[in-house]
């Protein structure tokens, strides 16, 4: 087994609870707006996924508050760059204490190694100087984004051909869309596996097109399901997020 991968496997038969499973997307501007989601649905999401809008506009401390609330943070940055540069940014995104980084599999072998390769050495620096520093003393994760679910069509051969490319390169783990899910499992069996794009029935699409309920994505294989819009755009969002976390408890035949 690939080390790393070994967090998939652990998710899988720890009979985690539901809230372990689910990544709420703070898809928002400012550390206001983020910090308030989290008090509102920390509860309920395990992780909280920082996107490039946010990371942009708050930068590292808007990380470190919100492990100081309690969350692993999930670093959706899809880096793709040179290898140095990308082992440079992931090395600081380790440092942080994170625990999932986005990759994205157009940078190739090199330059996803690279990335893996950073985030460890930042991780055990971290740890170094705070003694159980990553998430939850959790090892930090890389994962490769095969495509994007944005893509009306991935052709079978591209998604395995780059889950198979994440996990030569050491990533933990892969991005994907659900209807992906029985093609990139067969590539890649033991990495974890984060779906976007998770739409209760009868939520809009937006500007996604691969999209599943999240019962169906994780009978299809889902490891952790990002949700954003289908709860902070939602007219009520409790209520929205109550009816999730009640599908997904019924799905992992959580009590």
């Amino acid at each position: 087994m690939n080390p790393p991968a070994a967090a998939a496997q652990a998710l899988r038969l720890s009979g985690a609870p539901a809230r372990d499973h689910l990544a709420l997307a703070l898809d928002v501007g400012d550390r206001a707006s983020a910090m308030d989601l989290v008090e509102r649905f920390g509860d309920d999401f395990g992780v909280m996924k920082v996107g490039l809008e946010l990371f942009v506009a708050e930068g590292p401390a808007l990380v470190r508050d919100l492990m100081a609330a309690g969350s692993r943070v999930f670093l959706d940055l899809k880096l793709h760059d040179i290898p140095n540069t990308v082992e440079r940014a992931a090395r600081r995104a380790g440092e942080l204490g994170i625990w999932l980084l986005t990759l994205h599999t157009q940078g190739g072998h090199d330059m996803l190694a690279a990335g893996v390769r950073g985030l460890s050495d930042g991780a055990a620096a971290r740890s170094a100087d705070i003694p159980g520093g990553t998430a939850g003393g959790v090892e930090p994760l890389a994962l490769g984004v095969t495509v994007l679910t944005s893509d009306a069509e991935a052709p079978p051969e591209v998604l395995v051909g780059r889950a198979a490319l994440a996990e030569q390169a050491g990533c933990g783990g892969v991005v994907c869309a659900a209807p992906d899910l029985p093609t990139v499992s067969a590539a890649a069996p033991e990495m974890l596996r984060v779906v976007p794009g998770i739409r209760p029935a009868g939520a809009e699409r937006s500007d996604q097109r691969r999209v599943a309920t999240p019962a169906s994505a994780l009978a299809a294989g889902a490891d952790v399901l990002v949700i954003g819009r289908a709860v902070t755009a939602a007219p009520d969002p409790e209520a929205a997020t109550a009816a999730i976390v009640a599908e997904v408890s019924a799905e992992l035949g959580a009590p």
